[in-house]
């Protein structure tokens, strides 16, 4: 029997299908914790992500220093070894610091780069083609553009993402822009591999051709969001669906209840005595409420 998924598969998942936005565990005293970070990311790949995003937005990259980066690319990739991929995050408002993070990045073992738009300076769509351009220059590692305009004020227009498909080592988006047409434009047009971004976009994004997801959800429930991919994969779409559906509980309070997925993820994983740790300012811990609120979600997730 020919799924539907056989019909709408991109070309290639250069990174896998099943991605999460990972967490930076620290300290209670704030520092970086990378034997958390082992541990988590052992965990997660072991129950279903294909791939590791670090020091992206639920990583809290705005706070942590390039050094640290460059540390917890080192120990994520000592602890998964080759099971998994490890993109890393490098996008900053600043090219040259960007590309430095890039070279530091690639030096520290990772597979490949998420870069965001430059946030802040707002720059027009050429200059915003120029910088990724620079970017995927400067280093021998694939590239995933990071699309997220409701954090960085400047989207990439799907003109300037089919452009920028042209080279060789620009290969993926991660895709928060929510015009789901402009990401089917891309699609029908270029050879890149899309991955949700927004966790309630899982399911639609890969029904029509997209390669994947990266995950913030993922850092709780990583097989129950894989298994709704691999539904659809066996030619039960349906069957997807329901799985979808049955995690927009913890998608919703995770996502849109006001607090950054850092916030909400962090405490969560708090709650279940798993690595995570405080959030770095400005950001605040999760409430009583909101953690409480998280947890009756989970349970009623992984209970089914």
């Amino acid at each position: 029997m020919t799924t539907a998924r056989s019909s709408a598969a991109p070309s290639a998942a250069p990174f896998g299908r099943t991605l999460c936005a990972m967490i930076t565990p620290f300290t209670e005293e704030g520092a970086l914790d990378l034997d958390g970070a082992r541990r988590l990311a052992d965990r997660l790949v072991t129950e279903g992500c294909d791939g590791l995003v670090l020091s992206g937005t639920t990583g809290e990259s705005p706070t942590t220093t390039d050094a640290e980066k460059a540390a917890l690319v080192t120990a994520v990739r000592d602890a998964v070894g080759e099971r998994a991929s490890i993109v890393a995050g490098v996008g900053t408002f600043d090219t040259r610091h960007t590309v430095e993070l890039a070279l530091a990045a690639e030096k520290a073992g990772a597979d490949g780069l998420l870069v965001v738009s430059p946030y802040y300076s707002r720059p027009p769509q050429d200059a915003l083609e120029a910088h990724f351009r620079e970017v995927a220059d400067a280093s021998g590692l694939p590239l995933v553009l990071y699309d997220i305009p409701g954090r960085t004020g400047t989207r990439i227009e799907p003109e300037t993402v089919i452009r920028l498909a042209e080279h060789p080592r620009i290969v993926a988006v991660k895709d928060c822009s929510y015009d789901f047409l402009g990401t089917q434009k891309v699609l029908s047009r270029t050879e890149l591999a899309y991955y949700a971004g927004c966790d309630e976009h899982n399911l639609a994004l890969y029904a029509v051709g997209a390669a994947g997801y990266v995950s913030t959800v993922a850092n709780v429930v990583p097989g129950q969001l894989r298994a709704v991919l691999d539904a659809f994969d066996a030619g039960e779409p349906a069957g997807a669906a329901r799985l979808q559906q049955r995690a927009t509980s913890l998608i919703e309070l995770t996502m849109s209840s006001g607090l950054p997925g850092a916030v909400t993820v962090k405490g969560l994983l708090n709650a279940l005595g798993l690595p995570a740790g405080p959030v770095r300012a400005p950001l605040r811990p999760a409430g009583r409420e909101a953690v409480d609120g998280l947890l009756a979600a989970y349970e009623q997730l992984v209970a089914v």
